[in-house]
């Protein structure tokens, strides 16, 4: 089995990192709720879009490292490969901000990757199957090139684009369960919930 997964905001949780960062820079009250979303709409309503884009430029360069992955995430992954799955991260991601220092965004998840998603001195997922594509279309046909058999991702719109490869099946992950309404069949709210769908499909398998 082929299992794709997207990186920011799926595998890696931004929400305390981009708080502590706000709050140390002055930019948001210390009470805003712990929330990258939160964060967002707090300067969207003061008009500061630049200062959003500048920020996360700063977080996914500079303080990728401090990033966390989601509850669940790891352990996930160490189940897939352990029943002998194909994992495979795919990320929209430009190489550098759009505003503010030439972070390299890139070589910053590559690193964090690298300390984060191993087991022992092994890297849970191998750096041939790690993917940053500088656009929602580029993502679409990487994952079907990587022929992955299921896609894990945060955004309906990823999932739903056109060119989006048929034969690979949708997961929407809404941890926040934002997405209710939208038409995908599969929604999971954990990580947990994700493991608990698949670990009979890998007990058949093996």
């Amino acid at each position: 089995m082929r299992i794709g997964l997207d990186f920011d905001n799926t595998i890696v949780s931004y929400d305390a990192l981009f708080h502590s960062v706000a709050v140390e820079k002055e930019l948001i009250p210390s009470d805003t709720p712990i929330s990258k979303l939160a964060v967002r709409d707090h300067l969207r309503r003061l008009g500061q879009n630049q200062t959003w884009t500048e920020l996360q430029g700063y977080v996914y360069g500079a303080r990728m490292g401090e990033a966390v992955a989601y509850p669940g995430a790891i352990e996930f992954i160490r189940a897939a490969r352990r029943f002998g799955n194909e994992v495979f991260i795919v990320s929209h991601k430009t190489r550098h901000p759009f505003l503010g220092p030439c972070y390299d965004l890139h070589d910053a998840a590559a690193k964090w990757i690298d300390v984060e998603l191993t087991d022992g001195a092994s890297s849970l997922v191998a750096v041939d199957h790690v993917f940053f594509e500088p656009t929602k279309e580029e993502k679409i046909a990487r994952i079907g090139a990587c022929d992955c058999d299921y896609f894990v991702d945060d955004l309906p719109e990823i999932l739903q684009m056109q060119g989006f490869a048929t034969r690979t099946q949708k997961l929407l992950f809404d941890p926040q369960d934002l997405h209710r309404s939208v038409n995908i069949k599969l929604r999971f709210v954990s990580w947990q919930a994700l493991l608990f769908y698949f670990d009979s499909k890998w007990v058949t398998q093996a």
